[in-house]
């Protein structure tokens, strides 16, 4: 931890003649109030917390040094938190949560979108299923026979099998009217 400071000038005389010089007042005063702060602002969060929220945890140190420090005439000018480290086993544990937690939020998503997936087919197929049963419904021997129509393109298959009738198209009106009702 770094911390900016300076004596109230208005002040100075008293400071020097109840604490002395100024390796007497960081010894004396600066360094017991540094460490009684940090320990004070510290324990309230976990050491994830300290990490991601390092600004609200140096604004919260900040507020107390200044104001533990003013009733000995000493003005913070700021106060840095220049270096939060933890042992490699804990940093790592850390990294691992993190990508654990991640991960974890990747699986929902992953989830959630195959569920979204899921009731699109399923919509799907249910408009397929519909689509058939009016198809069904609608469909007769004679739309099928114009469909066919409709769609050849005026020439005969080169091979033909069987009893030599076309497929699909009945060409016969006689045929037709045997099987109307």
């Amino acid at each position: 931890m770094a911390l900016n400071w300076h004596i109230d000038p208005n002040q100075a005389n008293k400071v020097y003649q109840r604490v002395g010089d100024e390796s007497q007042i960081v010894k004396q005063i600066i360094e017991p109030a540094i460490t009684e702060v940090f320990k004070a602002s510290t324990p309230k969060r976990t050491a994830e917390e300290i990490l991601k929220q390092r600004s609200e945890l140096k604004a919260e140190i900040d507020a107390q040094l200044k104001n533990r420090l003013s009733s000995y005439h000493i003005i913070v000018d700021d106060a840095s938190l220049t270096n939060i480290s933890f042992s490699a086993e804990f940093s790592k544990s850390i990294e691992a949560k993190q990508i654990a937690e991640q991960k974890a939020k990747q699986a929902e998503y992953d989830a959630l979108r195959a569920k979204q997936e899921a009731e699109a087919e399923v919509n799907k197929a249910r408009g397929q299923a519909e689509a058939q049963r009016l198809l069904r419904q609608t469909l007769t021997a004679e739309l099928l026979q114009k469909q066919a129509i409709d769609k050849w393109n005026g020439q005969f298959p080169v091979v033909m099998g069987g009893t030599g009738a076309l497929p699909l198209i009945n060409i016969d009106p006689a045929a037709k009217a045997r099987t109307q009702p």
